[in-house]
């Protein structure tokens, strides 16, 4: 049976697509078709770029939403405030400016890359997904839904519609840190998302860390989250004991021990990155 090609206009349109044809949902394709080399294509495809429900940004009192067919240049240019600086700077890493035209939000979490770019700032923000299927929707939080290397909840015949989040606490800044073996188009060797908050003595009144290529999934770190409230962003101390949820590996990037080592001073880099306002 030969492969097809569907274009749905409308969420219902695509479940029952879904169901009937069983086909591999891409956005922008970015991970999709490298993969597959020249390998002809066996199985139908379904694009979701061309349903509106999928394509909106908004940030409001109520919260955030983030449609899952947005490509990562609508991240960079959206207007979207500092809590969100991390997940834009993360934007701006998703490979060349032509990957980052076509790639989607979506994308880069279905693929489900321990190195993904965009989890660790979404992470912080305290993201959810909303998924769609035969069932119905529900929804999730982010570090549900990835479960480990290429593996995510996303069950049969369900598509991501968006990520969800809270109103973003006020005076919220954020930042992100990417260490690789060089400085563009690279996959992270380890890479680090924060979001704090200063009382008015300008210490940390809150943190959220998230870490990702150091775990089978990136990883929010309470126990350091706690431990910073009250520290001076210029001089943190990084305690081992709230590290102690990672677990890196070693790989062609980089062995266990460098990254257990740049986790900490990537972390420092970053809350002070974030507290300066970038």
């Amino acid at each position: 049976m030969s492969a097809s090609y569907f274009a749905p206009q409308s969420l219902d349109e695509a479940i029952d697509l879904m169901a009937a044809h069983a086909p591999a949902v891409i956005a922008g394709g970015t991970d999709y078709f490298p993969s597959r080399g020249h390998a002809p294509l066996s199985q139908s495809i379904l694009d979701i770029t061309r349903m509106p429900e999928l394509r909106a940004l908004a940030v409001s009192d109520d919260g955030w939403r983030i449609g899952a067919a947005t490509t990562w240049s609508e991240i960079v240019r959206a207007n979207l405030p500092p809590a969100f600086d991390a997940l834009r700077a993360a934007a701006k890493e998703v490979g060349s400016v032509q990957i980052q035209n076509a790639g989607t939000v979506a994308g880069n979490l279905c693929n489900a890359s321990p190195a993904a770019d965009g989890v660790p700032p979404l992470l912080v923000l305290d993201a959810e997904v909303e998924l769609v299927g035969p069932s119905g929707r529900r929804r999730l939080p982010l570090a549900d839904f990835l479960k480990g290397p290429r593996t995510t909840d996303l069950r049969a015949g369900e598509i991501m519609v968006a990520l969800h989040g809270p109103p973003v606490p006020e005076g919220a800044t954020s930042a992100f840190e990417k260490l690789g073996a060089r400085r563009y188009l690279v996959i992270s060797i380890a890479m680090t998302a924060v979001l704090v908050v200063l009382d008015k003595s300008g210490l940390i009144a809150e943190a959220r860390v998230a870490v990702g290529a150091c775990s089978p999934v990136a990883r929010r770190l309470p126990v350091l989250e706690a431990a910073l409230v009250g520290q001076s962003p210029a001089d943190v101390r990084i305690d081992p004991v709230g590290l102690a949820d990672l677990s890196p590996i070693s790989d062609v990037r980089a062995d266990a021990r460098y990254r257990s080592e740049a986790v900490p001073h990537q972390i420092a880099r970053a809350l002070q990155k974030a507290a300066s306002g970038g």
